[in-house]
């Protein structure tokens, strides 16, 4: 909600947006400041607003891509079987072969650093997982009554997929999509620390943390420790939500909380 509402909880949005103010540059904590200002003279509270805005969008951009392909491309797998199951299973282990964050800056380095850009890059890294647990999920689902009732009716291959497998294969692919938000915002935030993510002068947690800390050796604690509070609570939070909907949805976390 911070995020959201941040040219109004902050008087500073426009150094947020980018505007400097030399004169006022690595001001300790203050009331006018109270996280205090960069090197350029912005608000260091507004950047992390700011910064927030771009980690939650573009976090949430790359699972939801992730989701659609991986999920359609698992279930249509685990569904067809054969030689599509096989090629789709290949390609995704090559791709599972890679660590993400290296396919991802590999991406990065390749297209021209922007926030659309950056999202693309760790989304090409991010729907294999999706893939395999709805794969696993539609192997199981493929020889089950209403499945089987509905080819012997005549319903076309593609209406069956998209009408009875897909919507039973979403439960543990939505479970694992929000444990794997704070995954997605910490690899976005790696990319701007390494200067592969999104291009100044947008707000990034990432490249904020890494311009700042030179900044620790002179006293000027505040310019990288703030945004890497703000990352390290929002990673948190989401990983503290995606157990939450685990235990909530998975029949041995049902009978814990029943006992």
């Amino acid at each position: 909600m911070l995020a959201v509402a941040a040219p109004l909880v902050t008087p500073h949005a426009d150094q947020g947006r980018g505007a400097t103010n030399i004169e006022d540059k690595l001001l300790a904590p203050s009331l006018a400041h109270p996280f205090g200002t960069d090197a350029l003279g912005r608000d260091v509270l507004a950047r992390v607003l700011f910064g927030a805005r771009t980690a939650l969008a573009s976090g949430l951009a790359i699972v939801l891509i992730g989701v659609v392909a991986g999920t359609l491309l698992g279930a249509t797998a685990g569904y067809v079987g054969g030689w599509l199951d096989e090629a789709i299973m290949r390609v995704t282990d090559v791709f599972l072969a890679f660590p993400p964050l290296l396919l991802a800056m590999t991406v990065a380095v390749v297209l021209q650093p922007s926030l659309e850009n950056a999202i693309l890059a760790i989304a090409i890294t991010w729907w294999p997982w999706y893939a395999r647990i709805a794969r696993g999920q539609a192997i199981s689902l493929r020889e089950r009554h209403y499945v089987r009732a509905a080819r012997g009716i005549g319903v076309s291959h593609p209406v069956v997929v998209l009408r009875h497998v897909l919507p039973n294969v979403m439960t543990p692919v939505w479970v694992q999509a929000t444990l794997d938000l704070g995954a997605a915002i910490l690899t976005v935030s790696a990319l701007g620390f390494v200067g592969l993510g999104v291009p100044q002068p947008t707000a990034d947690w990432g490249a904020m943390i890494s311009e700042g800390r030179i900044y620790v050796q002179t006293g000027h604690w505040w310019v990288p420790t703030f945004p890497g509070l703000a990352l390290f609570v929002t990673i948190m939070a989401f990983n503290l939500a995606g157990d939450a909907v685990h235990m909530a949805t998975s029949p041995r976390g049902r009978a814990m909380q029943d006992a």
